[in-house]
Parts: structure tokens; sequence; C-alpha cells
């Protein structure tokens, strides 16, 4: 029986060997046309329900075909509001409510006070984070304000994902600060802008959930490989020092550092800073009351100020200068840059890295809330026009950051607006309190670093790896391991490669069993045999042989796939047999079953032969319904009609 539900249908084929089969005429259901349900109420009527409890089709024993009453009349309503639901927004031409079913609107429980105190709680979070940021990777502190303030005020207005905020991270640092001493400031922008142009490319051609095919053993390996050495390197600026380069080098001479921090009195109180930093960002979170709201960042630079402006305290700070003079625009030569080939590799690293973190991050906010979901590929535009103006204008990368994005939801904000505005007090506090930047001791950003490197790490991922899954752990340490040893790029693409084979041999488990039966040797296999199966194959093979039986049966029915490989190698043994004319061998290879169900069975006794199993004979032709409502039936006022075909 065949039971279709929503509109008319659209038959693609039939599924006969012969000529169609007629069970009888469908019954009469009130009339040829008439629809399956009541209409629905007109527009501007009620908050009636759109459709009614489903009607009694008569009694029990109601005859076949009889036709049944007519369903219950909704009950009525007061006038004002039309009919709701999905339903009935379709059937009045609109269009669903954004975020699927069962998902609350983003903009459910606007308050636009809430709104700005949440945009205000953002900018106080991601202020030392654009600056730590900037300063880490090489650049100007000014670099990480520009692109702090276009991911609020051009990726913050996008559609994409409501509640997520995009700025310079953490997790590009390594990737910017190499970029940087290898090839210059100047071509960062290029590479930062043509990065934004191919995002802009992935998402148009909807590409964006592709990111998430990534194991989630590469993931989060790839973050502890960027939060490891970030930790290390921040060490340095920590304790008023300039790290060596590169993270091997700088986990080699982390003794070294304890010990000159050990005999300065003022890099002890430059480390004492940073150290007090890392703390507070650990613990300030456990602080009761309103205090503990505000940003453990925030207060650690409020506390590095105070006590840098203390007297005979000589500790580093930031260097600041004008924020419109810090934009670089990037000329001929520049663009000309991207003919090299180390260049294209930087872009497309920037690319993979900024829109996988963005993704994942974008998911990891979804489960904060209960607002509308993302939109993955026009948050992948998204992020490709933010850091195409960022390359346009000379500064950093920008990717959805997981700190400022969860201080976002936790003040209460429901729509885009908080991380727009977060973006404008960005832009006015660079413009009108510039000086205040020069006042930040530079071992305070190194701590808040520090911090956001070991959330990166999250060495407790490795255990509960550990215990999850052995084979999944293992691609996951290959990969942090990988990054650190060679580079993000290189290390990510050997955690890929270990992901495939690792799933490559899961998805080829092949059983294989062998036994003797009288004369004959049995070789039963199940599962999917590929060439990364082909020694257990030849194995048994042998083993079969060695057996001396002059019968050997092959039974390949239970294989679900059997590639190319094996299957040579099973046609080559086969041939081998038969042409020694000792051994008789019968193949069974996979879809035999049906053939040998087709067959009648054997005789049991006296008695009627059972009828042989139908099989679909190869001019067979297969049909399937068409669930999509026609183009009538999408028109604005149409009621839904349901029928029941036998």
């Amino acid at each position: 029986m065949l039971t279709g539900q929503g509109s008319p249908r659209r038959a693609r084929g039939r599924h006969a060997a012969g000529p169609p089969v007629t069970y009888g005429s469908a019954p009469s259901y009130g009339g040829a046309d008439a629809p399956y349900e009541p209409a629905a109420p007109p527009y501007g009527a009620a908050d009636a329900p759109y459709e009614p409890a489903a009607p009694a089709y008569g009694p029990a024993d109601a005859a076949y075909g009889a036709a049944p009453p007519p369903p219950p009349t909704p009950p009525a309503a007061p006038p004002g509001r039309g009919p709701t639901g999905r339903r009935a927004r379709a059937a009045r031409g609109g269009k669903p409510r954004a975020g699927g079913a069962g998902s609350g609107s983003a903009t459910s429980g606007f308050d636009l006070g809430t709104e700005i105190t949440a945009s205000f709680v953002v900018f106080l979070v991601a202020l030392p984070l654009c600056i730590g940021v900037a300063v880490a990777s090489g650049t100007p502190p000014e670099l990480g304000i520009i692109s702090g303030v276009v991911g609020g005020l051009v990726v913050g207005v996008a559609r994409g994902s409501s509640l997520q905020v995009s700025g310079p991270a953490a997790g590009l640092t390594a990737l910017v600060l190499e970029t940087v001493t290898e090839h210059g400031l100047a071509m960062l922008g290029v590479i930062v802008l043509a990065s934004g142009v191919l995002q802009i490319v992935l998402g148009l051609i909807r590409l964006g959930r592709l990111f998430q095919a990534i194991s989630v053993a590469v993931v989060q390996g790839m973050l502890a490989g960027i939060g490891l050495p970030l930790m290390f390197s921040q060490s340095y600026p920590l304790a008023d020092a300039r790290a060596p380069g590169s993270p091997l080098e700088n986990m080699a001479g982390f003794p070294g550092l304890v010990a000159d921090t050990l005999r300065d009195p003022q890099t002890m109180i430059a480390a004492g800073l940073g150290i007090a930093t890392v703390a507070l960002s650990f613990l300030w979170k456990k602080v009761p009351g309103p205090v503990g709201k505000v940003p453990a960042a925030l207060v650690a630079v409020g506390v590095g100020i105070a006590v840098a402006a203390l007297p005979g305290v000589e500790v580093k700070t930031l260097e600041v200068g004008d924020l419109f003079a810090s934009v670089q625009l990037p000329g001929a030569a520049e663009f000309a840059g991207l003919a090299d080939a180390a260049i294209l590799g930087a872009v497309l690293t920037f690319t993979i890295i900024a829109s996988a973190e963005s993704l994942f991050t974008a998911a990891a906010v979804d489960r904060m809330h209960d607002g509308a979901r993302t939109r993955y590929n026009s948050e992948l535009v998204a992020q490709g026009v933010g850091n195409t103006v960022c390359g346009f204008l000379g500064a950093l990368p920008v990717t959805a950051v997981v700190a400022r994005s969860s201080a976002n939801v936790q003040a209460g904000a429901r729509t885009r607006l908080s991380r727009t505005l977060h973006g404008l007090w960005l832009l006015g506090f660079a413009l009108l309190l510039p000086n205040v930047l020069a006042l930040v001791p530079i071992s305070v950003l190194a701590g808040v670093l520090v911090h956001s490197g070991w959330k990166l790490l999250a060495p407790q991922e490795f255990p509960k790896m550990w215990r999850q899954d052995r084979g999944e752990f293992v691609v996951m340490a290959l990969t942090t391991v990988a990054i650190v040893a060679t580079a993000l790029l290189e290390g990510v693409l050997i955690g890929l490669a270990a992901g495939v084979v690792l799933a490559a041999l899961r998805m080829s488990r092949t059983h294989v069993k062998e036994h003797t039966e009288g004369d004959t040797a049995h070789l039963t296999m199940a599962g999917s045999a590929t060439f990364l199966r082909l020694p257990q194959v030849i194995e048994a093979l042998e083993a079969i042989t060695a057996s001396g039986k002059p019968r050997i049966r092959l039974d390949l029915t239970a294989v679900t796939h059997l590639d190319h490989a094996c299957r040579s190698q099973i046609e080559e043994f086969v041939a081998q047999q038969r042409a020694s004319d000792a051994v008789a061998v019968e193949l069974l290879m996979p879809g035999d079953t049906a053939l040998r169900a087709a067959e009648p069975a054997p005789d049991a006794g006296p008695g009627p032969a059972p009828s042989p199993v139908p099989v679909p004979g190869p001019t067979a032709e297969w049909f399937y319904l068409d669930t999509r409502p026609t183009e009538e039936a999408r028109a604005p006022g149409a009621a839904f009609a349901r029928g029941m075909r036998y």
C-alpha cells in the first residue's frame, strides 16, 4: 500500500514488470476534489489552531468506501491574529520561520537595554583580547582594534549567526606571526583579503557545512597544537623577554627564561603581573555577586595599570600610535605577490583555519541558546566579507571567538545589535582614549593569552578521548605533535590523513570463516572487503588450498562491498584452481542471494510445491513519490490536500 500525504504527487516511474494491477477504485472522501481537512480560516481571523483534531471516520464496522462524516468545525475565536504555525504561513504564501522547528526566534524577548548592556560586556572582553592578539602576532596593537571594529560593524550586521561575535582570535596568532616574519606586514593584508574572497566563494557555492565533515579528533588536536605553542611563546613577553622563535625553540629555552627571570627584580615584577593575570582568569568567575560578572581580563588590566604606575616599577607597556596611520592599503606590488606559491599556500591555510574555527564556534554557540540556529553558508560569507575588509585595511584576520560569543549570550543578548554595538564602542575608545592603551603592561596581555592557550590546549580532553576511542586519541595526539613539530597547515593535513586512514580501516572490516565439511573446504566472507584487507583475504585463500579438499566453496553473498583489488584476487584464485582440473570450485558472489531465492526449493515431500519468491527482473521499473507540493498547492490560500491511494 502506498500512502501519500501533503500535495498532489508526481510519480517518476512505475514499479512493475508488466501491466499495472488494479486493486479497486479509490474510495471517495467527500468528492473528487474535496480537501482532506477544512479550509484554513481567513487571514486575520483568530488564534484558532490551523488544523483540528483528526476526525473519526465512522464506526469500527463501517463499510469500506463509505463516506466519512464531515470533520468538526474549528472552534470560533475572537478576531485579531490569523492562524499561526508553519503550515498556516505556507498556506498564506509566507516563508517558515528561521531556525527550524522547535527553535525560538532570535528576536523573541528583545529588550534594547539588555542589548546595550550586553554590547558593553562584549566590548570589555574584546578590548584586551584585540590588543593582546595583535601584540602576540608581531603587529601594532592598533591593527587588533581595527579588526575588532570590523568584526563588530561589518560581520556583526551580516546574517548567519545572530549571537556569535567575531574579531582577532588567539587561534590564528601563531599563523599571523609566522606570516609577518616570513613575508612582511605589508603582505599580510593581501593574504587576508584573498582569504576573505575565497571564503565568500565557498559560502556562495554552499560549502559551509563541508567543514563539519572534519573529524572531531583532528579539530581538537588542531586547537591543542595551536594552544601549546601559544602558551610557551607568550611566556617570554610575560617576563618582559623576547621569544627565541619556533615553538620547539621556545619550549627548549623555557628553563633558561625562568632562571633569567629570577635574577632580575623588574622581570620578576612583570612575571608576577602575568602570573596574577593567569590566576585571575581561572579564579575570577568564582567571585560571587555582580563583581564576578566583570571580565577577568579587564580586572587584570586595571590591576596591571595600577602596579605599573607605582614608583620604582619599570615594566614594558604598549606603544600605541595613531589608529588611522596604522592602516596600510595594499598596493600593486603586494598583489603581485599572489603569484608566489608560498603566498598562495598561506592564503589556503588562513582560509581553512579561519573558516573551520568560525564554523565550529558557531556550533558551540548554538548549544548555548535556544534562538535561531546558524546559517553556515551565510556565516561563511559574512566572515569572508569581514576578512576582505580587514585585508583591504591591512589588519589582522577575523574569526568567531568563543570568549566574546559566550559573554554575549550570558549577558542576555538576543539579536545582532549587541555584537554590532561592541564594534562601535571599540572604535570610540580607540579614537577618544588612545593614551589609555599606553598604560597597559605587556606582561598582563601575555597572561591573558597564556590563559587562552590553556583553554585551546584543553588537556582534560586527552584522557577523555583515550577512554572513549583510542583510535581517535591517536589521531588527536598525532595532529597536535605534527603542528608543534612542523607548521599549522602541515600538521592539519597530517591529522586529516590519519583520520581518513582510521575511518578506512574501520569501514573495511572483513569477517572470514574457514571450515571443512566432508570433502569440501568452505570459506565464508562478510562485511566490506577492500584492498586494506587484501592480506587477510589472501591468507584465507591459501589456507583452504592447503586443506587438500577436492571441492572448494567460496561464499561471498554476505559481503556488502567488494572492491576491485579483492575481486580480482578472488577471481584469479578461482581461475587457477579450476584450470588445474583437480579441484572443483563453487563461487557465490555478492548478489547471488536473490538468484537463489528465486529458484524453487527442493521437494520436501508430498504436497503442493511452495511458490517461488518473486524477484524483480532486469526490466522492472521503480518509482517513488515526490513529497514536494506542486505550484498550485503553494499558492497563497490553498489548502493542503491529503489523499490515500491503494
